[in-house]
């Protein structure tokens, strides 16, 4: 019997349920999503799913791309964090899971960050070696939100079955969007973005969306019934920093739902300008797993981010265009 596994061929010597074929191959089923001929199989029929004939199959689970019990160390006290979803987080910082040297790097920037949201992209399985560690080995679930994306996706029907099998493979319907325009630039598509948030809403998802730098496009994003806005600070992975400030804080002042800057920051004094404009949080991935000291770079980001927010709460004092002495003139000698 002839399948496809993968985008690969594969001969079964005898017709196997879901679960048997998964054992065969030596995968968990806990830690996998399967779609059968673009219809994904629900986790408790893997016993009675059986597989055909010229089926095609797709085997994911969640690469590099949860909150824990306990408050963040070194949050500020006087900041109470924010809430995304009806969900409360004591940290503005989140984190990509992508690009570092391996899981274990992984393991240590995340903690040193603070991080309680972490994105996660999914992927295909090795199926010729199922052995290969997964994310979940390193980055606990259970200690950590995981926010599935669709990094990598150029079409909203792409995304749309992409966040699917994410919801199958960990029941998590808390997840960022980006549908992307090209390779070059990583910008968002935005007429494909729309269609894929009013298609993830209308299935039960809270969507956390990924989108560029424009005020009206936000507003509808938001109207649509996204749970937070994410406009870009730059290119993704590009470490420009924050382009457009003022669209930024534009977007901040009209949304009623969390904002947070998302892709472009490449160092602490981006984080902490992008905190300054009020937003309520800062995605970042490349910053980190790119930097020379990754852990020491998550721990940066992380006191930067603290450092902006409260910047923000205390004030910043006027911009002049003429000094203004910090002492008194009366008594002067």
């Amino acid at each position: 019997m002839l399948v496809t596994i993968n985008g690969e061929s594969r001969v079964l010597d005898t017709t196997l349920s879901v679960a048997d074929l998964l054992a065969t191959m030596g995968l968990d089923g806990r830690k996998v999503a399967v779609e059968r001929n673009r219809e994904i199989v629900p986790r408790a029929t893997y016993g009675d799913a059986r597989v055909q004939e010229g089926d095609t199959l797709e085997i994911v689970h969640f690469i590099g791309g949860g909150a824990p019990d306990t408050a963040v160390t070194g949050v500020d006290s006087e900041d109470e964090g924010f809430v995304v979803a009806g969900r409360s987080f004591r940290s503005r910082l989140l984190v990509g899971t992508g690009k570092y040297k391996d899981f274990e790097e992984t393991a240590r920037a995340l903690e040193a960050s603070g991080a309680e949201i972490v994105t996660v992209a999914v992927r295909r399985v090795n199926v010729s070696d199922p052995n290969q560690p997964m994310l979940m080995d390193y980055v606990d679930p259970k200690v950590y939100t995981y926010l599935p994306n669709t990094a990598g996706c150029f079409t909203a029907d792409d995304a749309v079955r992409t966040l699917r099998l994410a919801r199958e493979a960990g029941g998590w319907d808390l997840v960022k969007l980006e549908v992307l325009g090209d390779q070059k630039t990583l910008y968002p598509n935005m007429p494909e973005t729309f269609a894929a948030a009013e298609a993830l809403i209308a299935d039960g998802f809270q969507v956390m969306v990924y989108c560029n730098d424009d005020p009206i496009a936000a507003q509808r994003l938001e109207e649509m019934g996204c749970v937070a806005i994410m406009p870009l600070g730059s290119m993704i992975g590009s470490g420009l920093g924050i382009l457009n400030p003022v669209n930024i804080r534009l977007i901040k002042e009209t949304a009623s739902v969390p904002v947070l800057v998302d892709a472009g920051v490449g160092c602490a004094s981006d984080a902490a300008m992008a905190m300054e404009l009020g937003v309520d949080g800062v995605l970042l991935n490349t910053a980190i797993a790119g930097a020379s000291d990754p852990i020491r770079m998550a721990r940066a980001m992380k006191l930067a981010v603290e450092a902006g927010r409260l910047s923000y709460l205390a004030g910043r004092i006027p911009k002049k265009r003429y000094a203004d002495p910090s002492s008194p003139l009366a008594g002067l000698i």
